[in-house]
C-alpha cells in the first residue's frame, strides 16, 4: 500500500524573510506574467525565483532560469533564509477560503510519499500529462534537488480518523500563516510527536491515494528517481530521491472542494439558439431557461438542483440565450467512446467533449471548436461581455466518487475534469531529493 513518511522539511526563517504570505507563491501553472512581477517585487526571497524564475535575455543552456533558481536556493540556505527542521515531522494544513459567498475550511497535512508507478501500488492518477511540462519540472528538479511544490493528493477517510488525530495534536500550538493574493489563508503545524506520528502513517499505511494535483510534478519525480537509480546514485530504498512532497487530504473532508470547470467555446461558426437546437436536438432535450445573467445563474441552480451528470447548460453569446441541455442517447456514448468504463461515459465532461464538441459541433461547424477553461459564474458573464467566443458550456463538476472509481480503473478522465480549490501554496515547506 502507498507509503507515506515524516521528513525534515526546509522552511523559511521568519526573522530573516519577514511574513509568510510575502515569500509564497501559488504553483507554477497558474502564474501569469502580472502575478510573476508582483511576487518577485513583493519579497526578494519569494519562492518564485526558485518556483518560476524569470526568463531573461542572453540565456543559454548553461546559464538559465533553471541555473538561477539554484543559486537563489544555495544561498538562501548558506544565508540562514530556509532552514531544515531538526526532527522528522508531518505538517498540518488548514486552508480557509470563499467561494461564492460561502466559507470553507479544508484539513490536510504534508508527508512525504514513496514514488510508485501508476498501475504498479497504491497512487493513482486521474488526468493525462503533457510532455512541455515534465520537461520543464524535470529541469528544475535536476538543478534545485527540492520539491518545492507539494503534490496534492486523497485518501478515504470516510470517519476522518487521520484528522482528527492530527487536530487534537496541534490544538495548544500557534501556526505560520499566510495569505495569498486571492486571499486564502493557509495555517500550518509541525507535528514531532512520533506517537502520533506512528499512529498517522499506521492508518495511512491500508490506503490508496488518489492524485487531485501535480500529475506532472509526479510524473517528473518518478523520471528523476529513474534517472538517479541508472546513474547509481539510490544507494537504497531510503535514499531521498524515493520520495516525493505531498499534501493529503481526506476524501470526505467538508473542506474539500471540487469547481465545475465551464467551457467558453470558439470555432463554431455563426451560433444563436435556433441554430444550436437544430444542431443538439437528436440527442439532447432541450428546454430555453432565457436571456441574459440571470437566466445563466438560474440554468446554473437547475444544474445544482437536478445533481446529475447528464444535463448542460448552453449560452449562445450571439442571441444571450441559455438553454438547459438533457443528454438522452447513451447508445451513442457507448458507440463513440466504447473503450471507456460505464463510469467514464456518463461523466458531463465526457459527453460534452466526445459528443457536443467532437462530433455534433465540429460536423456542424467544420472544424474542431476549441475550449477555454473558467470556473466562476461571474468569469462566464464577464467573458460574454467580451464576445470572444460563441457558445458557453456550464459543466457540473466530477464528484469524489467519480474520481476514485476512474482512476482506480487505471483511466484517466477528460482534460480540466476537476478543478481542486484551493491551490497549495509553495514555499510553506520544502523536500530535499538529495537527502533527508
Amino acid at each position: 500500500m502507498a507509503e507515506i513518511q515524516a521528513f525534515r522539511a526546509f522552511r523559511y526563517d521568519l526573522g530573516r524573510v519577514g511574513t509568510l504570505s510575502d515569500v509564497v507563491c501559488p504553483p507554477y501553472d497558474v502564474i501569469d506574467q502580472a502575478l510573476q512581477k508582483n511576487l518577485y517585487d513583493r519579497n526578494p526571497h519569494n519562492i518564485i525565483r526558485l518556483e518560476l524564475n524569470r526568463e531573461e535575455a542572453g540565456d543559454s543552456d548553461s546559464h538559465n532560469r533553471y541555473s538561477r533558481a539554484a543559486v537563489f536556493l544555495r544561498d538562501w540556505i548558506n544565508n540562514g533564509a530556509l532552514v531544515q527542521d531538526s526532527a522528522r515531522s508531518l505538517y498540518v494544513l488548514h486552508q480557509e477560503y470563499e467561494v461564492e459567498g460561502q466559507r470553507h475550511t479544508r484539513k490536510g497535512f504534508f508527508a512525504r510519499v514513496r514514488l510508485e508507478p501508476f498501475g504498479q501500488g497504491s497512487i493513482y492518477a486521474h488526468e493525462e500529462t503533457m510532455s512541455g511540462p515534465k520537461a520543464d519540472r524535470l529541469k528544475l528538479l535536476h538543478a534545485t534537488g527540492m520539491n518545492l511544490s507539494p503534490i496534492f493528493g486523497l485518501f478515504p477517510d470516510a470517519q476522518a480518523e487521520v484528522q482528527s488525530i492530527l487536530d487534537v495534536a496541534i490544538h495548544r500550538q500557534l501556526p505560520r500563516e499566510a495569505t495569498d493574493h486571492l486571499g486564502v489563508v493557509s495555517r500550518l503545524w509541525p507535528v514531532t510527536d512520533q506517537s502520533i506520528i506512528s499512529r498517522v502513517i499506521g492508518l495511512m499505511g491500508a490506503k490508496p491515494i488518489f492524485i487531485a494535483d501535480g500529475h506532472h510534478r509526479y510524473e517528473t519525480g518518478l523520471r528523476y528517481l529513474q534517472e538517479k537509480r541508472d546513474a547509481g546514485e539510490v544507494p537504497n530504498a531510503d535514499a531521498a530521491a524515493n520520495f516525493i512532497l505531498m499534501a493529503l487530504v481526506g476524501m470526505s473532508d467538508p473542506g474539500l472542494l471540487i469547481l465545475p470547470t465551464h467551457r467558453l467555446v470558439r470555432g463554431t461558426g455563426s451560433m444563436n439558439a435556433d441554430r444550436l437546437r437544430s444542431v443538439l436536438h437528436e440527442h439532447f432535450q432541450l428546454e430555453t431557461i432565457g436571456k441574459g445573467a440571470s437566466a445563466m445563474r438560474e440554468t446554473w441552480e437547475r444544474i445544482q438542483i437536478d445533481g446529475s451528470q447528464n444535463v448542460l447548460g448552453f449560452g449562445t453569446v450571439e442571441d444571450d440565450v441559455w438553454q438547459l441541455g438533457t443528454f438522452r442517447s447513451p447508445v451513442l456514448m457507448q458507440q463513440l467512446a466504447a473503450d471507456h468504463s460505464p463510469d467514464w461515459r456518463s461523466l458531463a465532461v465526457s459527453i460534452l467533449h466526445v459528443v457536443v464538441l467532437d462530433k455534433l459541433l465540429k460536423a456542424a461547424a467544420g472544424v474542431q471548436p476549441e475550449c477555454r477553461y473558467v470556473h466562476l459564474l461571474s468569469e462566464v458573464q464577464d467573458a460574454i461581455s467580451t464576445r470572444d467566443h460563441q457558445l458557453s458550456v456550464l459543466v457540473p463538476p466530477a464528484t469524489m466518487g467519480h474520481v476514485e472509481r476512474i482512476a482506480g480503473n487505471l483511466e484517466k478522465m477528460p482534460p480540466k475534469s476537476t478543478y481542486f480549490y484551493p491551490k497549495l501554496l509553495s514555499g510553506l515547506v520544502m523536500h530535499s531529493v538529495k537527502g533527508n
